[in-house]
């Protein structure tokens, strides 16, 4: 086995965790999610399917406890020690990888699964896509072709909003995203008060901190996953999630990708191929790849968009 992200031979943070070890790992636990619970929690163009929930997502939302149980026993440890009775702070979880790949997905069924669990009944998900600056804004500094890449992000803003809800403050606020409109909604938030576990998903959240930067927002999460696959099969993906988007989302006069609707299959395909090519590979190997052994943990995905492997961090 060799980490993701280092030549063959050489040693590594990771062990390696074959499908069906991993799922022998929590054979007593009861699924908490009906099988239409996980459909409604699917992705376009994922194929999420009750037997994978049980093998991979009922085992990692298991592990995810224990590290959260056992950071706020830390705590009270730790107050004890400093004759201290602060409140714990929420446990914050970073899932990371490319667009297509499924981790909105995960996101959203971490969020579900993680809340059943007796210890941490609130679980809150944030999207960085509320972080992404307005398309005005993109425009203006001549980056409305990069949206997604880390300088479309406001940065300082996600990083003082993570900081807040670690730190304890009682309510956070963050911008709102519409997917519809590609931007931005004003006057729109999304309102985060003091979860027990806080999951932060987006393509760059395992960034270093950025040139002249101190710190980033990865550095205050507990725990963080990395969604891996080929390049080649997210690219795929990418295509069709984007056909079945031009025959539905974008037929609505409102979206901002509308001008797609009217495209014939041929047309559709070439141009998502273009797009892929153009901004979201460029955007895969140059920044988001490059994080993937910042993480914590590695779901690595075979053509079939099925996990096959885990890769988890040594402690």
């Amino acid at each position: 086995m060799s980490d993701p992200s280092s030549p063959v031979g050489t040693s590594t943070p990771f062990v390696e965790i074959a499908r069906a070890d991993w799922a022998a790992l929590a054979p007593s636990t009861e699924l908490p999610l009906t099988p239409t619970e996980v459909v409604g929690l699917r992705g376009l163009g994922d194929m999420l399917s009750i037997d994978e929930v049980s093998e991979v997502y009922l085992p990692l939302s298991k592990l995810i406890n224990l590290y959260a149980v056992g950071a706020k026993r830390l705590h009270r440890s730790t107050s004890d020690f400093l004759g201290q009775r602060s409140p714990a702070t929420p446990f914050v979880i970073g899932v990371a990888g490319s667009v297509a790949v499924g981790k909105s997905t995960i996101a959203r069924l971490l969020r579900e699964m993680l809340a059943r669990w007796e210890h941490t009944p609130r679980v809150e998900l944030i999207t960085t896509d509320g972080f992404l600056l307005p398309n005005t804004e993109l425009e203006r500094r001549g980056i409305m072709h990069r949206k997604g890449f880390p300088e479309s992000y406001d940065r300082r803003s996600l990083l003082r909003f993570v900081s807040n809800v670690k730190s304890g403050v009682p309510e956070v606020r963050a911008p709102f995203y519409s997917h519809l409109s590609y931007n931005i909604v004003p006057d729109a938030e999304v309102v985060v008060r003091r979860p027990d576990i806080l999951i932060v998903e987006g393509l760059n959240v395992l960034q270093p901190p950025s040139s002249g930067n101190r710190l980033s927002v990865s550095d205050l999460f507990d725990f963080s996953v990395y969604v891996d696959a080929r390049t080649a099969d997210i690219a795929h993906w990418y295509e069709e999630r984007f056909l079945k988007l031009q025959r539905g989302a974008f037929a609505n006069p409102q979206s901002y990708f509308h001008r797609y609707a009217s495209l014939s299959e041929e047309e559709a395909r070439a141009t998502a191929q273009e797009i892929w090519e153009r901004i979201n590979k460029p955007n895969l190997t140059q920044n988001i790849l490059p994080t993937r052994s910042r993480a914590t943990l590695v779901l690595r995905k075979n053509a079939e968009h099925a996990v096959n492997s885990i890769l988890l961090r040594k402690i």
